[in-house]
């Protein structure tokens, strides 16, 4: 059914009912994209002023200030959505949260730092293959001390031997 073929009695109604299904899936993708390419730092700023702009906003009726509260509750649960998925970007962290040059007391940070390391040593952190190579020219006698202690003690004899 189109809007040219609702009754005009339910147009409004219509309209007001498509306002409160879709209004915050587009928020929430908005404000997904918003974190993606600028960061919590400007999600912050976000939910500040879009509060601000709720709690200013001058409602004629009974039900108003029961409006805004629900509106900043959207606003709070969409923007802790959106913190809370996994391809939000994350800010960097600031030199003053560091105890030493390098280490974050951070725990996403640390977490970050984890993978990013993991992947960068990601061939080295394969098991070594096991290689064979076979040399040419057959095999070398291996002795053990005793024969090499023999072997001595037989060149001495000889040796001894030919200086008489």
């Amino acid at each position: 059914m189109s809007v040219h073929t609702l009754h005009p009695e339910r147009v409004d109604e219509a309209r007001m009912h498509a306002y409160s299904i879709f209004a915050p899936l587009l928020i929430r993708s908005l404000i997904q994209r918003l974190a993606g390419c600028q960061g919590m730092r400007e999600l912050d700023k976000l939910e500040t002023s879009l509060v601000r702009l709720v709690e200013e906003t001058v409602i004629a009726g009974p039900d108003g200030e029961a409006m805004k509260e629900f509106a900043v509750e959207l606003i709070v649960s969409t923007l802790r959505n959106v913190r809370e998925h996994p391809d939000a970007k994350r800010d960097l962290e600031e030199i003053d949260n560091r105890r030493t040059a390098g280490h974050s007391e951070i725990p996403e940070t640390l977490e970050e730092q984890l993978q990013s390391g993991l992947e960068d040593s990601f061939p080295a952190s394969d098991p070594p293959a096991v290689v064979s190579t076979a040399i040419t020219g057959g095999s070398k006698n291996i002795v053990g001390t005793d024969e090499v202690l023999r072997r001595k003690k037989a060149a001495r004899r000889r040796q001894s031997e030919t200086t008489r």
